[in-house]
């Protein structure tokens, strides 16, 4: 053959090797996956348009034709055995084959910075290091990347639980996960997706965002940041120059390192893809998972959100259902933590942007199916937004999965909740929900007078009340200071001090009787 003719032959094999596109699957799929028992699991990837693939998994074969763009998915038939490993097989122009497939429950872990602590940042890391010998837990995490357009993948491999590997995964989602692991004796799988630092809104989908009634303000209010981007770039580059230039100056006199370095958070290029911007998470973090088979989620979120927690109340339920929606699966169980109690204790009553927060929290719980909220208002430490007792953490929410999504009888998951008032003279007497009837149950921690309580009369001035226990289980409050009491608050503070439980060990909800406007009633 000449040598023109073994030219041409090398150039169209590189001509054919370049068009043909192996069949690839996003990376959610890979060795020692978990895949959700008893449902129809999406599969999905890319090929050649018109491509077939086969999927072959548990004895069954499945196959999809690629559309114009690549895109290809299918769905495969339940698996109700937990267990494994499995093969699952694809097959196209070529073949991937994953090993070591588990058949679990999976949850996604989501939220922010708490929710992203890691177990080396938590209570005991080297003993419970030591103790994570759980071959049958994986988890996968998700890298954090702010978007506008969606993305189809992530970098990401799932991991098998050991030692060597649990130290840089999610607290809360890996104690959450080895509750439920040692409780059901079946295999767990956990996507953690969390970033610090997020707003909620980042975690939706902006054109939802923008037809929203309401939550369009925070769309708005972006939209005119965006346009003024150059405009913020070009000042923000200006004064990082002059601050240069002024240090520069000090050097060369000999003096301290001025300040007023602009801060690197209002740096508009940074903004843009950044945890705070509507649906840069969705679009960046979330959108390679969506559809992947999962039983439930576990958020831990809404410090951020805190200067807006009237605005909360819409937009935290409002990202659920979307959440419900956008996966197919109905509605899944989402279980979230409430607000620890964190900052400086208070003597006297005052505003807090944080208990409206928790309050906003709260209410969500109200309104929508399948949810629950861990309290932990006795968990969080005054110094540190961080607290480092997820195991805590961690059991509170299992407690509502293992009761409410996998009926295990005995398991107490809801902490005493507000149910009425009435006046009583100069008293007002509480009524609550989910506590034994009758004064044995409830424990106040440490003393035996509940502590707390806030009262306050038609002028609407809080002060500090006593409490006591009704042998009815009622709990009635008062203060020598308001003859005419009209509302009663409880732990409503940053940091409150409060001593009451359930005798199940859960602490009550922190509430109030009023809907006096809040300080956050007019953020947007």
């Amino acid at each position: 053959m000449s040598r023109v003719r073994l030219t041409l032959a090398a150039f169209l094999l590189s001509v054919a090797t370049t068009v043909r596109g192996d069949v690839s699957l996003n990376n959610m799929f890979g060795d020692h996956m978990v895949l959700q028992q008893g449902i129809r699991n999406k599969v999905w990837g890319k090929a050649d348009p018109g491509e077939t693939v086969t999927v072959t998994f548990a004895g069954q074969t499945k196959s999809a034709t690629a559309a114009a763009d690549g895109s290809w998915s299918l769905f495969l038939d339940p698996v109700q055995e937990y267990g494994g490993p499995h093969t699952l097989a694809v097959k196209g122009k070529n073949s991937v084959t994953f090993n070591d497939v588990l058949v679990g429950e999976v949850w996604v872990c989501s939220g922010q910075s708490n929710m992203q602590w890691a177990v080396n940042q938590a209570n005991d890391p080297d003993l419970e290091k030591a103790a994570a010998r759980f071959p049958n837990i994986r988890f996968v995490s998700v890298p954090q990347v702010g978007q506008q357009e969606p993305a189809w993948n992530f970098e990401g491999t799932w991991q098998v639980c050991s030692p060597e590997t649990v130290g840089d995964f999610s607290a809360v989602g890996y104690f959450f996960g080895r509750q439920l692991h040692q409780t059901l004796g079946v295999p767990v799988g956990l996507i953690d997706n969390a970033w610090g630092g997020s707003a909620a809104e980042a975690w939706v989908k902006r054109d939802k965002l923008a037809t929203h009634p309401t939550l369009r303000a925070i769309h708005e209010r972006w939209e005119k940041e965006e346009a003024n981007y150059e405009n913020a770039k070009a000042e923000f580059e200006r004064k990082l120059a002059a601050w240069k230039a002024a240090v520069a100056q000090a050097k060369k006199d000999g003096s301290p390192e001025p300040a007023g370095k602009p801060d690197a958070k209002q740096d508009p290029a940074g903004r843009m893809k950044g945890n705070a911007r509507p649906g840069n998470i969705h679009s960046g973090v979330l959108a390679p998972s969506i559809g992947y088979g999962i039983k439930g989620a576990i958020w831990y979120q809404g410090e951020s959100n805190a200067g807006r927690a009237y605005q909360y109340r819409d937009l935290f339920p409002f990202m659920i259902r979307t959440w419900r929606e956008e996966w197919g699966l109905g509605d899944f169980p989402f279980y979230w933590v409430q607000l620890a109690d964190y900052k400086a204790e208070k003597a006297e009553p005052a505003d807090s942007d944080w208990a409206e927060l928790r309050e906003a929290q709260t209410m969500t719980m109200k309104a929508l199916p399948a949810t629950g909220e861990a309290v932990i208002i006795d968990l969080g430490e005054g110094k540190d937004i961080h607290p480092m007792n997820k195991q805590g953490v961690a059991k509170r929410l299992a407690r509502w999965a293992l009761a409410e999504t996998y009926h295990r009888p005995g398991i107490a998951c809801r902490s005493p909740l507000y149910k009425g008032m009435e006046k009583d003279g100069a008293k007002i007497v509480l009524a609550f929900d989910h506590v034994a009837t009758g004064g044995k149950g409830w424990r106040p921690f440490d003393v035996n007078e509940p502590i707390g309580f806030t009262i306050a009369g038609a002028d609407r001035k809080f002060v500090p009340a006593q409490a006591r226990i009704r042998d009815d289980g009622r709990i009635e409050v008062w203060s020598d200071a308001v003859a005419e009491p009209v509302a009663v608050r409880y732990a409503w503070a940053d940091n409150p001090v409060c001593n009451l439980y359930a005798t199940t060990g859960l602490p009550l909800t922190p509430f109030r009787t009023d809907d006096f406007p809040g300080v956050t009633a007019d953020a947007k």
